[in-house]
C-alpha cells in the first residue's frame, strides 16, 4: 500500500462532523479529516510496521495521516534525527500524547529526549518531553528512577500553558501512581509544589494530591 493510496482513503473516510468535535477539545483542525482512532488503528494493522511508509505519512502533514505514521512506525529505526524533526511539527496535543505513547517512548532516546525538550520554549515540545516520561512509566516497568525528573517537574510548574500544565500534572500523576515508594514521594513532591507562588503549580499540585491520597488511588496501591 502506498502513501498516496493511503491519503486517498483517509481522505474518502473524512467526517467535517468529527472535526468540529474534535476542535471543541482543543485538538488542531488543521490538515484534519475526522478520521477516528479506532480507524486508524484498524488501517494500521493492516499495513503493519513500515518505518518508510511512517516517514511519507508524517510528511504529508495531513493529522490523520501523522498519528497513522505513530502506529506503523519501527521504534527501533527511529533516529534522534527523525525525533528532533518530527517534535517541532506537533501542533495537537492527541499527536503528541500518540506519538509518546506509541512510538518516542519506546526508542532508546527517550531518557535523553525528556531532559533535551522539557527545557525547550515550545509548547508542544515541552509537553513532549513531560509525555515521555508517561510513557516510559507504562514500557520500562524496570525503570525506577523517576526523581531525577522531579527537579524539571517542580522547576516548570510555573508553566501557565494550559498543554504544559496538564502534561506536568499527568505525569506527577503518573508516577504517583506506579507503587506505594513513589506515591509516598510524588505527594511528597506535589506538597512542595503547592507552596510555590504560581497559579499554574498550585493547580498541578491540588489536582495531583486530590487524587494521588484519594481513596481510589490508595486502596489499589495498598491492596
Amino acid at each position: 500500500m502506498s502513501c498516496k493510496d493511503i491519503i486517498k482513503r483517509l481522505k474518502s473516510l473524512a467526517n467535517p462532523k468529527n472535526v468540529k468535535g474534535m476542535a471543541r477539545f482543543g485538538i488542531s483542525s488543521k490538515n484534519t479529516l475526522g478520521v477516528s482512532i479506532p480507524v486508524l488503528r484498524s488501517i494500521a494493522r493492516e499495513i503493519g510496521k513500515d518505518h518508510k511508509l511512517a516517514l511519507q505519512l508524517w510528511d504529508s502533514g495531513i493529522h490523520e495521516a501523522r498519528l497513522l505514521a505513530c502506529f506503523i512506525d519501527d521504534s527501533s529505526k527511529v533516529t534522534e534525527k527523525q525525533m528532533d524533526k518530527w517534535v517541532k511539527d506537533i501542533d495537537s496535543w492527541d499527536i503528541c500524547d500518540q506519538l509518546c505513547s506509541n512510538l518516542f517512548g519506546k526508542t532508546k532516546f527517550v531518557h535523553k529526549k525528556i531532559f533535551q525538550w522539557i527545557k525547550r520554549e515550545e509548547e508542544f515540545v515541552r509537553r513532549t518531553g513531560f509525555v515521555l516520561i508517561v510513557a516510559l512509566s507504562i514500557h520500562d516497568k524496570k525503570f525506577d528512577s523517576f526523581d531525577e525528573f522531579f527537579p524539571l517537574i517542580k522547576k516548570y510548574a510555573i508553566d501557565e500553558r494550559n498543554f504544559v500544565k496538564k502534561a506536568n500534572n499527568w505525569t506527577l500523576r503518573q508516577i504517583g501512581k506506579k507503587n506505594v515508594k513513589w506515591n509516598k514521594k510524588a505527594i511528597k513532591l506535589a506538597k512542595e509544589i503547592q507552596k510555590m507562588d504560581s497559579k499554574s503549580a498550585k493547580w498541578i499540585a491540588s489536582n495531583a494530591l486530590r487524587e494521588l491520597t484519594g481513596e481510589a488511588v490508595q486502596k489499589r496501591l495498598n491492596a
